[in-house]
């Protein structure tokens, strides 16, 4: 699958009718990642934490199936009996999810879209128990091989959910994991993060207060800000297609801004909320069978696409829509390598409309020329700078959990969607660095002797205490990551 292409002739309204609209008032046939600046790339409301009775085999395995349950006592995957189980007790469901509809008679995608979470969590808790058993037997000597035969009560239905809301059909970050896998203990308390709660889990992460909680919550709590990115990103965008009202293009990067400290705030909550130490076991059950030395030859799905052996990417952090959001809004070039490569992989595990909206704005703002418009105006230049550099500071931190929590811990050379551990964060982070030198070295360097701006603007001095720290922090950390990669390839081998 690959991103939707939008028309760059539609408007953003034209084209995301519910944009603006109140997300109570949506309909469930609609599907729930249906982008609102309410809700951003949340889901329009909390995911179904229960499913239809047809459905209780399914929800039985899945209560009973974490390491620690809920009540505390061990369940399946920590006895390593949930394959047999599985076999012994799930019949093929498929032909049962066709049956849910909405009132006015259209699929009911919310009910789906739950029911491939479930499925979802079921596939990767069987074909990564046997790994689970060698990594708590005999770590040193790493996973050893997953289970390669998916039985059809989990392939068929999975499959066909996938196929209704077009995503690969595997555990991925927003339509499975993270962003469709909370609850609240109290509705009237809202998102606040203490309140957030797992719907599922793989390891202990029922208790709120473990570390797969933390890991997996503090991604919604980072999420639930991102309407305001979704409405800066809009702003930005229509404002310059339609002429450029230079004031308003301004305020829809200050929104931006404003949302990002929120965001990265949140993110550093990470450190606190999921410790690194305890990472590498439940880590065990979200990777991939794409580029996994667990999954030489793939994985069958028992009784789809004629049993040919199948390949997809883990679950990944790296398949958040907010930071490509800004990639594209500020028209970011990616070096072409096959890293990238890997990075244009993951859009397709996206969900459908955070690939149409993330497209959208990528056309749109290649054809508008945002990044263009920003650079004829001192103000607008800073303001692109300070959005690139909140991608730059996100980014950092994101290599800095990957070193901290997996590189320094494990010798495995991939990530969980595949992508290789030391070199694929850097490569990202390395591309915003340059861009922000590019853009000081041309645009803003040359004002400092000269006074003023473009046309005779406000001089460049008025922002120069704002833009030099932040600058010579860049021009450091972009040494220190080189000196970092290279330590670490050293080390590896790579």
């Amino acid at each position: 699958m690959s991103p939707s292409r939008v028309p760059v002739s539609t408007s953003t309204l034209d084209r995301f009718p519910h944009i603006h609209d109140d997300p109570a008032t949506l309909s469930r046939s609609l599907d729930p990642f249906t982008i609102t600046t309410s809700t951003g790339f949340l889901p329009y409301s909390i995911a179904p934490a229960k499913l239809p009775e047809v459905f209780q085999p399914l929800v039985s395995l899945l209560e009973r199936a974490p390491v620690l349950k809920l009540d505390g006592t061990p369940g399946l995957l920590a006895k390593y009996e949930l394959g047999p189980a599985v076999l012994a007790e799930l019949p093929d469901l498929t032909d049962e999810i066709d049956k849910q509809v909405t009132p006015e008679g259209l699929p009911d995608l919310y009910t789906i879209a739950a029911l491939f979470r479930d499925y979802s969590f079921l596939a990767s808790s069987y074909i990564l128990e046997p790994c689970w058993e060698n990594w708590c037997k005999n770590p040193e000597n790493g996973y050893g091989l997953g289970r390669d035969l998916l039985p059809k009560s989990v392939a068929r239905p999975m499959y066909h959910c996938a196929q209704i809301l077009d995503i690969p059909p595997f555990l991925s970050y927003a339509a499975a994991y993270s962003l469709f896998n909370y609850t609240v203990a109290d509705p009237s308390k809202g998102l606040e993060y203490s309140n957030l709660r797992l719907v599922r889990a793989f390891e202990n992460g029922l208790d709120p207060k473990s570390s797969e909680a933390g890991f997996i919550l503090t991604h919604v709590d980072m999420v639930k800000e991102s309407g305001s990115l979704i409405g800066g990103a809009v702003k930005v965008v229509d404002n310059v297609e339609q002429g450029g009202s230079r004031s308003a293009v301004n305020d829809g990067f200050r929104e931006i801004l404003t949302a990002m400290e929120k965001i990265e705030a949140s993110m550093e909550d990470m450190w606190a909320n999921s410790k690194p130490q305890d990472y590498l076991s439940f880590r065990v059950f979200i990777f991939g069978i794409t580029s996994q030395s667990m999954f030489p030859n793939g994985v069958i799905y028992d009784g789809v696409l004629d049993n040919k052996p199948l390949f997809f990417r883990g679950e990944s952090g790296a398949n958040d829509s907010m930071i490509p959001l800004l990639d594209h809004l500020c028209q970011i070039p990616m070096p072409s390598n096959p890293l990238t490569k890997v990075l244009h992989e993951f859009r397709a595990y996206r969900p459908l409309p955070h690939r149409e909206f993330l497209a959208h704005i990528n056309s749109k703002s290649e054809e508008v020329g945002v990044r263009n418009f920003a650079l004829e105006d001192t103000e607008t230049t800073i303001l692109l700078l300070k959005t690139l550099d909140h991608i730059r500071s996100f980014r950092w931190r994101h290599w800095l959990f990957a070193r901290e929590y997996i590189i320094r811990r494990t010798p495995h050379p991939t990530a969980t969607g595949g992508s290789p551990i030391v070199t694929w964060l850097p490569n990202q982070l390395s591309a915003v660095m340059d861009l922000m030198i590019s853009i000081y070295d041309t645009y803003l360097a040359p004002q400092k002797e000269a006074g003023v701006g473009p046309d005779g603007q406000k001089g460049y001095e008025a922002y120069q205490t704002q833009v030099e720290p932040m600058m010579e922090m860049v021009r450091d950390q972009k040494e220190k990551l080189a000196r970092e990669v290279e330590k670490w390839c050293k080390e590896r081998g790579v």
